[in-house]
């Protein structure tokens, strides 16, 4: 039996312009006049609350958010008009929301893998190879962390991310993320034992099928787990690698050419 969990958030056309955390941030600025006490009481960093803030007032109609030079009337944070008439609105929003959860947890037969894979196939992106997966381990750094996601065929896949967005994405041991690959990003090579590379993503495969252009290819890999990966490559380096359906061939892409979403 699964247990859906759902979290609101608002769009200004194919935009985010904020969620549960960002409304808490602007209610907390409503409270407290302050941009500093608004972060520590939702748990953000000083930069990221104004990020958060820029980011909202340039998607808005008009300013959420306000502020105001010392003075005789003081310094400070404020919410604009708007900014409390969205903070109502969201409100009410979420108490729909809440009833719809209630109501979808009704349909107790469906099985948490099928919900699973229906999120999965409602992520769009222009990435060609998008893999699902579990986050097997997170190596953190000063600036930058490595993810570790395990894709069900057993492969792993390690992706390089800020530790801001490793937070921000909500991402630790065991939770479900997908990762994203540009096929101009993917580098195919023909198997070598003496082939040493810095590249972290190393997967063995077999080609499955080639579409050559006058200038690029598109080249289909099938993974020794299943999944099939898509590279575009030079024409030049078809004919030069022998590229043809059946070719084993290794695919290699950097840790830093990985993208990682969640449906956080």
């Amino acid at each position: 039996m699964f247990k859906l969990k759902g979290m609101l958030s608002l769009q200004v056309g194919d935009r985010a312009l904020g969620g549960t955390d960002r409304i808490a941030l602007l209610a907390k600025i409503g409270e407290t006049g302050s941009i500093t006490a608004a972060a520590r009481a939702v748990g953000m960093s000083y930069k990221g609350a104004w990020d958060a803030i820029d980011a909202m007032n340039n998607l808005a109609d008009e300013p959420l958010v306000t502020r105001a030079a010392g003075g005789k009337g003081g310094g400070g944070t404020h919410l604009t008009e708007r900014g409390r008439r969205l903070i109502e609105t969201f409100a009410a929003l979420e108490k729909v929301h809440s009833r719809f959860l209630e109501q979808f947890e009704t349909l107790t037969e469906a099985p948490a893998t099928d919900i699973e894979l229906i999120m999965s196939l409602m992520f769009r992106t222009s990435a060609r190879n998008q893999f699902s997966g579990r986050v097997a381990a997170i190596h953190k750094g000063v600036v930058n962390d490595t993810v570790e996601l395990e894709l069900p065929g057993g492969e792993r896949m390690v992706a390089t991310v800020t530790s801001e967005s490793t937070e921000n994405l909500g991402l630790k041991p065991g939770s479900e993320a997908i990762a994203l690959i540009k096929a101009s990003s993917v580098l195919l090579a023909l198997p070598d034992e003496g082939m040493r590379l810095s590249a972290r993503n190393q997967f063995p495969g077999t080609v499955t099928h080639v579409i050559e252009g006058p200038v690029n290819a598109d080249v289909r890999v099938q993974l020794t787990g299943g999944h099939v990966m898509s590279a575009v490559v030079t024409a030049e380096s078809v004919s030069e690698l022998g590229l043809k359906d059946g070719v084993p061939v290794v695919v290699i892409v950097k840790a830093s050419s990985v993208i990682l979403g969640t449906h956080r």
